[in-house]
């Protein structure tokens, strides 16, 4: 079958060898090194960024913060989580974080959470669960508008952010006013017209199953408990206003719009975009493509309208 992908977008990829990725348990550390060598250059004027940590709970979390100096005293805030397939990627290796900041007058805090396998669920989640609380208790010394927090995050960070917005919601805790789901990581199962196709670049079935099984391990024998996979739960209602984003040539894509619909039949205001010829992650692969600008454009305007119009 002969993938759909934008021209632009198609020629770079031909010209890495399709970008086929190959990961398991065996070769992740090489490609572990090989995106900590693509590290994200940052170089965001009048904003401060600085990398924390806080122990709550007994467990030590990591965040890196990024600060507007200037614009309104009280600000929105954005708690965000990388992509990397719940197995790879850094707070310092984030070029949408980095985009955001550069874009708007948002304080955004992006969590370097647990990695599988080393760490599997419930890891990652509660490094996500307590940065929230984290960030919600220190509102007031970081100038933080409690009223404008929104959560959102890419690929497996999408993931996260899904499952940690449905927590909130079911426990009553911190109100979040938007979620921005950036191509999310939802189904571990990828038993959808998108997800059992198998050659797609840059992430393709066999790769995000082999992730899925480093992160969810031995809870794959019983019974998934509740916040492992966002597609797995029995009821979005009372989720806060939505915005997904995937691409047409992506192995999430049927998920995601099934998750959208969801939300929608339960009267969430949900935003979904699904944009043509593009693939996994592709608008950091030709950025001045017209189908890469289109995708950014959309997401960006997204958040801004929920937390600064």
């Amino acid at each position: 079958m002969s993938l759909p992908i934008d021209k632009n977008l198609l020629a770079f990829i031909e010209s890495f060898n399709g970008m086929q990725m190959h990961i398991s348990a065996t070769t992740l550390p090489k490609y572990r090194k090989m995106l900590k060598k693509n590290a994200a250059q940052e170089n965001i004027p009048n904003v401060e960024v600085s990398l924390q940590s806080f122990i709550r709970e007994e467990t030590e979390v990591k965040i890196k913060i990024y600060k507007p100096r200037t614009g309104a005293a009280l600000k929105p805030a954005l708690l965000w989580m990388h992509g990397g397939g719940y197995i790879m990627g850094s707070v310092n290796n984030d070029p949408i974080a980095v985009e955001i900041a550069k874009a708007m007058d948002v304080i955004i805090v992006s969590v370097d959470y647990s990695l599988a396998p080393e760490k599997p669920f419930p890891a990652a989640h509660n490094d996500c669960y307590l940065a929230l609380q984290w960030l919600y208790e220190q509102a007031d010394s970081l100038g933080i508008n409690r009223d404008k927090i929104a959560i959102g995050g890419d690929s497996a960070g999408a993931g996260l952010a899904a499952c940690l917005v449905q927590r909130l919601v079911a426990e009553k805790g911190p109100e979040i006013c938007f979620q921005l789901l950036l191509y999310p990581m939802l189904d571990h199962q990828h038993n959808t017209p998108s997800g059992l196709i198998n050659d797609y670049p840059v992430w393709n079935r066999q790769t995000s199953l082999n992730a899925w099984q480093m992160f969810l391990a031995d809870v794959l024998k019983c019974e998934l408990p509740r916040y492992a996979a966002a597609a797995t739960a029995e009821d979005l209602t009372g989720l806060p206003p939505t915005f997904i984003t995937v691409g047409q040539v992506d192995l999430f894509r049927d998920e995601c719009m099934h998750y959208a619909q969801r939300l929608m039949q339960k009267g969430v205001p949900t935003g979904l975009n699904v944009v043509p010829g593009m693939v996994h992650g592709g608008q950091f692969l030709v950025p001045d493509a017209a189908v890469s600008q289109d995708m950014k454009s959309a997401y960006l305007k997204a958040l801004k309208d929920a937390l600064i119009s």
